[in-house]
């Protein structure tokens, strides 16, 4: 006999409750009624609800909050849904990728967007070109805590290729600079760093180089706290910045190459100092599962074309 019988119940030894009883949470708590739960299940309200019920018994503590004209979930129900929503995605796609046509189980690919502009696109249009019925999936990073989940096939990452957890094979121009941009009206009055003094310095986070880097280089290290500075989240936006004035910005040679080769106008390289930026493009693919044939496409045919000015 239990003898604190208002404890929740240890499920950590014990079978996940009945398909049934979860189904019949996810649809009534994304509904907020168990009515509309059990037409969509096809089940009558009072199923949906004795399902409930005993998941709410299972679980040791209540999952709704049933009011006499509405339901609301309590904070464990609330807690529980995204898990639960995201764990039936994952069965579908795992289904579809099995047992599912090609065209349901798409390539996932993850990277930045500063790699996705500077590197990955028109790569991914040449293969499209070249396997149209192959789909992909391209999901974005910002931050290194983006790449901890695995559930992609392959990853484009920046940086130093110290992920033990994975195969990395580096990739892109290994020369890779990072250059200082701005407006023409804000460059014309720039002719030597030490002019720098009350600008705004614009910049993305989470790079080994930024403005510190350049500015001994330039030699003006004492500028650092002579300028004010705007801090991105990528380097796209920090080019979208200067193209509007608000200050220069530090960023890779290369992507600021594509940007102008887009068709992308007022921005220019203010000095022509150039310092390496010590990180790299890596194409990277987890080590503990194999790739799909489709996937393994993907990462021949980007390995292939790592070279070429597409």
């Amino acid at each position: 006999m239990n003898d604190t019988p208002d404890e929740p119940l240890d499920t950590s030894s014990k079978p996940l409750p009945p398909l049934a009883w979860l189904q019949a949470f996810e649809a009534a708590a994304r509904h907020l009624s168990f009515t509309l739960a059990g037409e969509e299940l096809n089940v009558t309200q009072s199923a949906i609800s004795q399902r409930l019920r005993q998941l709410e018994d299972r679980l040791g503590q209540p999952l709704f909050v049933r009011h006499a004209r509405s339901l609301s979930l309590t904070p464990a129900g609330q807690a529980w849904l995204p898990a639960l929503q995201s764990g039936f995605q994952r069965l579908h796609e795992g289904t579809l990728e099995v047992f599912g046509p090609s065209r349901a189980a798409p390539v996932s690919l993850r990277a930045t967007p500063m790699s996705q502009q500077a590197w990955l696109l028109p790569r991914l249009a040449t293969f499209h070109q070249a396997e149209p019925d192959i789909a992909l999936r391209l999901v974005s990073a910002y931050w290194q805590s983006d790449f901890d989940d695995a559930d992609v096939d392959i990853e484009l990452r920046y940086g130093q290729g110290d992920w033990p957890e994975a195969e990395a094979i580096q990739v892109g121009n290994t020369e890779e600079c990072m250059i200082a941009v701005a407006a023409p009206a804000l460059a014309s009055n720039l002719h030597t760093p030490a002019e720098l003094s009350g600008v705004t310095l614009l910049h993305a986070a989470g790079f080994a180089v930024g403005w510190r880097r350049w500015l001994m280089a330039a030699d003006q290290l004492a500028l650092e706290n002579a300028t004010r500075t705007i801090t991105c989240d990528t380097q796209v936006m920090t080019l979208e910045m200067a193209r509007l004035g608000m200050g220069v910005a530090l960023v890779h040679d290369g992507l600021f190459a594509r940007w102008c080769a887009s068709g992308n106008r007022g921005l220019e390289q203010v000095f022509p100092l150039a310092v390496p930026a010590e990180q790299h493009f890596w194409l990277v693919r987890s080590r503990a599962r194999p790739l799909r044939p489709t996937a393994r496409k993907l990462w021949d045919f980007l390995l292939a074309t790592q070279h070429l000015p597409i």
